[in-house]
């Protein structure tokens, strides 16, 4: 067991930790702060402080998408630094790939099963040639933010620069 002294109190941080992901569970499976803070005899402000530590991003639900991307590992490291709740960035390989190992009826499925995810978002990050830019704002009643990385057709990997992402986030997060 790991045991730490503050002050007059030994603490133990198994059970620390255990607490407080008891709290972030039932937060996740939908209860109120009120009710978690019911349920285990604590105070609601410490439930609302404790999500307030680990905050990244507040507000709006936000999807991020694009193809072909080169420098695909670190556009997904940021998307889960940053919190973003969808993510779909492929490389020019993984998007033949794609088309080349389904039938015509399965890739509409699976468009249309993406298409009916992104609904739910409050804002997309879409990074694409310009035509598919105008495509997906056509497409979807919600705030699109496209990043044109290349006219189309586009036949070769595009580098992304994070910080425009990063930009993006901030002012959502601004606005929020």
């Amino acid at each position: 067991m790991n045991l730490f002294r503050v002050g007059e109190k030994v603490l133990s941080w198994e059970k620390l930790d255990r607490e407080i992901n008891k709290i972030i569970k039932l937060r996740i499976n939908g209860l109120t702060q009120g009710e978690v803070a019911r349920k285990l005899g604590i105070e609601r402000t410490f439930v609302s402080r404790l999500e307030s530590l680990g905050e990244i991003r507040k507000g709006k639900k936000i999807a991020l998408v694009g193809f072909p991307i080169k420098n695909k590992h670190e556009i997904l490291s940021l998307a889960k630094e940053m919190g973003i709740d969808f993510v779909l960035i492929l490389n020019q390989k993984e998007q033949f790939r794609f088309i080349e190992d389904r039938n015509k009826t399965e890739i509409f499925n699976d468009v249309i099963s993406i298409i009916a995810k992104l609904i739910d978002f409050d804002l997309i990050i879409f990074l694409g040639s310009d035509k598919r830019i105008d495509v997906v704002e056509k497409l979807f009643s919600i705030q699109v933010v496209g990043i044109e990385i290349g006219k189309s057709p586009i036949m070769e990997d595009k580098y992304v620069n994070p910080e425009m992402i990063l930009e993006i986030l901030r002012e959502v997060k601004e606005s929020s």
